[in-house]
């Protein structure tokens, strides 16, 4: 069970608005404020995580969504953009600087000329398992706070929220 007598940086917040504006409900703050400010704390740790490997977090989304899609890890670039949820301008820039990298392979698809195909390479492949690895570890020291029952409370919660949002799971999300 959780410590409800401890307090966080949202806890000051609430009581000092609650001092000032007594006539406002603040509750939506104590929700928001602390997805956001966890969000925060993660991004900073996965960033962290990643860049023990060399890469950036946007590098390692494009890494992921080619070594997801299965063998033999190839999405046209239209598929990619959709599916890193990124302009076409956006995945341009990625693509290049991964393959400056010597992670991704492009080339033209030979069926259509005017269909872009991207690749992990042998040595994108390689590190995205391994990263992979690495990030799911993380991910799991970064909730070990949290015991099971409450991870799996709040994993349905949040899907909630995120379908009330409008995330139909029509796009993945960056992950």
């Amino acid at each position: 069970m959780t410590d409800t007598t401890r307090q966080d940086g949202v806890d000051v917040i609430i009581r000092q608005w609650a001092k000032v504006r007594p006539d406002l409900d603040c509750s939506p703050m104590a929700v928001i404020g602390r997805l956001s400010r966890a969000s925060r704390l993660l991004e900073r740790a996965i960033k962290d995580e990643f860049a023990r490997h060399g890469l950036e977090p946007w590098e390692f989304d494009v890494l992921a969504t080619l070594l997801r899609s299965g063998p033999p890890h190839v999405l046209t670039a239209g598929q990619l953009s959709t599916a890193a949820m990124v302009s076409s301008a956006a995945l341009t820039n990625r693509v290049d600087r991964l393959v400056a990298k010597g992670l991704v392979d492009r080339q033209v698809d030979e069926s259509h000329r005017r269909r872009i195909l991207i690749s992990l390479s042998k040595q994108g492949l390689l590190l995205a398992h391994q990263v992979v690895e690495h990030h799911l570890a993380n991910e799991r020291r970064l909730l070990e706070g949290l015991p099971a029952a409450e991870r799996d409370q709040l994993t349905t919660l949040l899907r909630s929220l995120l379908i009330s949002l409008g995330d139909s799971g029509g796009q993945p999300a960056d992950i």
